[in-house]
């Protein structure tokens, strides 16, 4: 069994953060405590929303208004960077779902758009990237229409039970509305609404399963934010104090030692030493005078090399490739690029596999209700589910229409078609050529039976031979009732 800890009553977390219950119905006790624990582990998910969206703690700090040193706040929101590129590279290009059967695959489609889907399945994947998981909740409007949403891990979470396989047995979404909870749980035939520490309402729900899914990029549910948060807090603290000793140090003084300058009433030099930042020091010992500005301290190669190791620490626990590097400055050819993108490829592929799962159940959940298709069994649908994700990279067109070259005869033409970024269903494709190809061989016939009418002397059907030189044709034999058809001399 897995490895989990007791919250409270037969609610229980896995060292993996995922909520399971041994009973087949999770009670008002229990439910309360798991939606405490979420509240607790949902200060994690605010900073790293914060942290995504430029709030960073060092904005946070007290100021010191007793110094005069600069106190210089700036924010390299290195986060955003980072998981915009992922999602980009990840879902910039919508993952092809589809089903065998034209027909159906028809419905689905109009299903996915008038869902808005894919920009949906575009959020999920954000949220994966900031938070570690997302969810998707299926439910029916009043005009009985099947509907998808995105809920965030903040206020909502998935119940699982104890069996090896911790198969769904509840999705709970809740929310605070004046410090008062509310919210509904879901389970696989009924819908339960609730408040604090009680059921209120009840109402069946037409699934049949549990209609939400959870998404995640890996097993432990961790988020490119959460692995790179305390690198960007560090290198925010470093930029910000390279950008105070700038600002301290442009503030040079001026020394002058061993000069007498003319003096007031009192016995003062006539300026003002701290507003105009000059050290005197009228020394009569000295020697010769001396008047320059103090240079400052140079620490700059320091904290160059402080942020450049911060900033590649950050891209390199976050998986993720720095586009703006100087090895994407060349003109790198597509395998080159590949490489170079090897890292955030290897994450996209892991993710790709879990994302494949989520909506194999979320979709067939959906569609074996019977409302997008119609009437289908559930575990069919499920197999017959086809995706196809295409990573958002520059294509190198020539060299993939080469490789599209040397596979013909050795793979079929849909698969071949398949190696082709800019081909985005293969079988709509072939049903395209094959349409391009029928519409030629009609062309050529066309052509043909024209051109057969020309040596005929036709033209389109029309009979433009004139009645002497069709009499001569008739009397030589060419016709065919003309013809001499006895048998040749011997």
């Amino acid at each position: 069994m897995t490895e989990s800890r007791m919250i409270a009553g037969d609610a229980y977390v896995t060292k993996n953060g995922t909520y399971i219950c041994p009973n087949e119905e999770v009670d008002i006790d229990s439910l309360t405590s798991f939606i405490l624990d979420n509240e607790y582990r949902s200060t994690g998910y605010r900073k790293n929303y914060d942290m995504y969206t430029g709030q960073h703690d060092i904005l946070r700090k007290p100021y010191d208004r007793e110094s005069a040193r600069p106190d210089n706040r700036l924010i390299s929101n290195w986060a955003n960077y980072v998981v915009d590129t992922y999602v980009g590279y990840f879902m910039g290009k919508p993952p092809k779902i589809s089903l065998e059967d034209d027909t159906n695959n028809d419905k689905l489609q109009d299903w996915l758009n008038n869902n808005s889907f894919q920009d949906k399945l575009t959020e999920v994947a954000k949220q994966v990237a900031v938070y570690g998981r997302s969810y998707m909740l299926t439910y029916q409007t009043e005009s009985a229409d099947t509907e998808v949403a995105v809920i965030d891990p903040s206020s909502g979470f998935m119940i699982y039970d104890t069996s090896i396989n911790q198969k769904p047995i509840a999705f709970v979404r809740y929310g605070y509305f004046n410090n008062v909870l509310s919210g509904e749980m879901y389970t696989a035939n009924k819908i339960q609404s609730f408040t604090e520490k009680q059921f209120t309402d009840e109402k069946a729900s037409l699934f049949g399963e549990v209609p939400a899914v959870e998404f995640n990029s890996n097993s432990e549910r961790l988020s490119i934010v959460g692995k790179i948060r305390t690198l960007v807090d560090e290198y925010d603290q470093a930029f910000s104090q390279k950008a105070n000793q700038v600002a301290y140090f442009d503030e040079a003084y001026l020394k002058i030692i061993g000069i007498p300058l003319p003096k007031d009433e009192d016995g003062n030099p006539i300026f003002n030493l701290n507003d105009d930042r000059i050290l005197y020091s009228p020394d009569p010992m000295a020697a010769n005078g001396d008047v320059d500005f103090i240079s400052k301290p140079d620490g700059d190669t320091m904290q160059e090399n402080m942020l450049n190791r911060l900033k590649d620490d950050i891209f390199q626990t976050a998986m993720v490739t720095n586009l703006n590097d100087e090895a994407f400055s060349g003109n790198a050819s597509g395998v080159a690029i590949k490489y170079k993108l090897l890292s955030m490829q290897n994450q996209a592929a892991v993710e790709e596999r879990k994302f494949r799962i989520s909506l194999r159940n979320l979709l067939g959940t959906v569609i074996g209700m019977g409302k997008v298709i119609g009437t289908i069994d559930k575990d069919q649908v499920r197999k017959d589910l086809r995706f196809t994700f295409k990573r958002n990279i520059p294509i190198d067109l020539a060299n993939q229409a080469q490789t599209a070259r040397e596979l013909k005869g050795i793979v079929s033409d849909q698969t071949m078609l398949s190696t082709l970024d800019i081909v985005d269903d293969p079988k709509k494709e072939m049903d395209r050529i094959a349409d391009e190809q029928e519409e030629q061989v009609k062309r050529a016939v066309k052509n043909q039976a024209s051109a057969t009418d020309i040596l005929k002397g036709g033209n389109n059907g029309e009979d433009t031979q004139q009645p002497q030189e069709r009499g001569l044709l008739e009397g030589s034999g060419t016709s065919g009732t003309g013809m001499d058809k006895s048998k040749p001399s011997q």
